[in-house]
């Protein structure tokens, strides 16, 4: 048991400096550098061409085209005038010893 543990344990000793020093070169790649973000706020709705769908009311309508559709799709056709065949089975059965 202990020519099994002591493998285990260097093995994860030494995962754990590799995972240390990949997790340090990639901290060294992002420094020395600044970056500056502005953003502009366009308040006319004509303007916004581009972002459809950030529209409240195309996610309402492609919601409610979604739902109809998955009803229609779940209810697979179903309707009073269905072509399905019914079978009725009668079955009789005849007594030759009826003995009270």
């Amino acid at each position: 048991m202990k020519t099994l543990v002591k493998p285990i344990s260097f093995k994860m000793v030494i995962m754990l400096l590799v995972g240390t020093f990949i997790q340090a070169a990639i901290w060294a790649q992002d420094g020395g550098s600044s970056t500056t973000t502005t953003t502009t706020h366009v308040s006319n709705i004509s303007d916004q061409g581009s972002n459809w769908y950030a529209s409240p009311w195309v996610w309402v309508v492609g919601g409610a085209v979604f739902i109809i559709l998955l009803i229609a799709l779940t209810r697979g056709g179903k309707s009073a005038n269905s072509s399905t065949d019914r079978v009725t089975v009668t079955k009789t059965v005849s007594r030759d010893n009826d003995t009270v």
